[in-house]
């Protein structure tokens, strides 16, 4: 099987949106469940779209996930400084993980950064729980940098995202 990497369409906009709100409601990454306010900002893959580039990984004529890059200086950067490309919301549909698609995804995302003039890192925020990706992460050569891991949600002081960054 083949997968190929590309800008999501708008018509995948609802069917990726439910990609992503599904791995992470099914994978326990949302705190306060289907209550939860970040569910929102992942099914809401047209805001994404319009503020960085969404890419999704595609097989055998179905959606397998997607994550959205965001170059240097994007709206949609919550750690990246100037030089630095960021990675968001990497999610594979619960079906098509064990199939490349995930790190599919993150190789776009750093051929993106070196292709980016004066970008100089790729980095990205991960909960401690996501073990699966942290793995694809370090196997493509990023290092945990956790003087900069952060708390999204500062009134909750159990929420710590744990960083990573590639240096291109």
């Amino acid at each position: 099987m083949d997968i190929v990497i590309r800008p999501v369409e708008p018509g995948e906009f609802d069917t990726l949106g439910e990609i992503t709100a599904g791995a992470y409601l099914r994978d326990g990454l949302l705190d306060f469940g289907e209550s939860d306010a970040y569910l929102g900002e992942l099914r809401d893959v047209a805001k994404r779209a319009a503020a960085a580039e969404v890419l999704v990984a595609v097989a055998d004529g179905g959606l397998l996930g997607g994550v959205t890059f965001v170059p240097c200086g994007g709206p949609m950067a919550d750690i990246a400084r100037p030089g630095e490309a960021e990675i968001r919301m990497l999610a594979v549909d619960r079906a098509a993980r064990g199939r490349g698609a995930g790190e599919a995804l993150v190789r776009a995302c750093v051929d993106r950064a070196r292709a980016t003039e004066g970008c100089a890192r790729i980095v990205l925020s991960t909960q401690r729980t996501m073990r699966g990706a942290h793995r694809i992460y370090e196997r493509l050569g990023f290092v945990r940098t956790p003087e900069r891991d952060w708390n999204p949600v500062p009134e909750l002081d159990d929420i710590t995202l744990l960083t990573y960054e590639l240096t291109l």
